[in-house]
Order: structure tokens, then C-alpha cells, then sequence
């Protein structure tokens, strides 16, 4: 009995650990992921720095990190522009983009 509840318990935090919280808003999807020669002719508007879990017990996925960081970000920036660029790599599971109006 005591092993199938130590069981169960492992088997909560691993499907916990592989969820997605991170939703994209509709206002997010407003804005584009893009590179720095992309956003040449866009005004620059801010920076946003986001972060989320990296590890919960377990490593998490860097994919699923970085993927789940581009989604934060681009839910912050939508008041503010309409594209970001990365600035920095992903580190312990934050990242900065730089916010930038590239539609009038």
C-alpha cells in the first residue's frame, strides 16, 4: 500500500512538472516573435524581463521553459508594442525581450 502511494505521489509531481500553465492572451497574440534585423524600421518602446519555474523537483525541459517565457513575454508586451526580440539567452529560467511598435 505505502508503494502505491509513493507511486501515485511520483506519478502527480511528474505530470505536474510536465504541464503548460503559461496561456497566450488574446492580446498576446498580437505580438510577433522576431529577430533584430526584422524589427530595423520599428520603435524601440521598452524592455520586459519574465521568468518562470526551471526546475519543481525535477529539471524542467529547457524547450518547454523557453517556449513558456516567449508566451509571458509576449502577453506583457501587447500594451506596449507589437513585436519582441530576445536580448538575452534563457538563465535559470529567465529571459529579457526587448519591446518594440512595428505597425501604426
Amino acid at each position: 500500500m505505502k508503494n502505491l502511494i509513493r507511486l501515485l505521489c511520483l506519478g502527480s509531481v511528474i505530470a505536474l512538472v510536465s504541464c503548460s500553465w503559461v496561456k497566450l492572451t488574446a492580446e498576446g497574440e498580437n505580438v510577433a516573435i522576431l529577430t533584430s534585423a526584422e524589427v530595423a524600421n520599428c520603435t524601440r518602446t521598452g524592455t520586459t524581463t519574465v521568468e518562470v519555474l526551471d526546475r519543481a523537483l525535477l529539471e524542467r525541459n529547457d524547450e518547454k521553459v523557453a517556449r513558456e517565457l516567449r508566451i509571458l513575454a509576449r502577453n506583457r508586451a501587447a500594451d506596449r508594442g507589437d513585436a519582441i526580440v530576445p536580448s538575452t539567452p534563457v538563465v535559470d529560467g529567465e529571459q529579457t525581450f526587448i519591446i518594440y511598435r512595428c505597425r501604426d
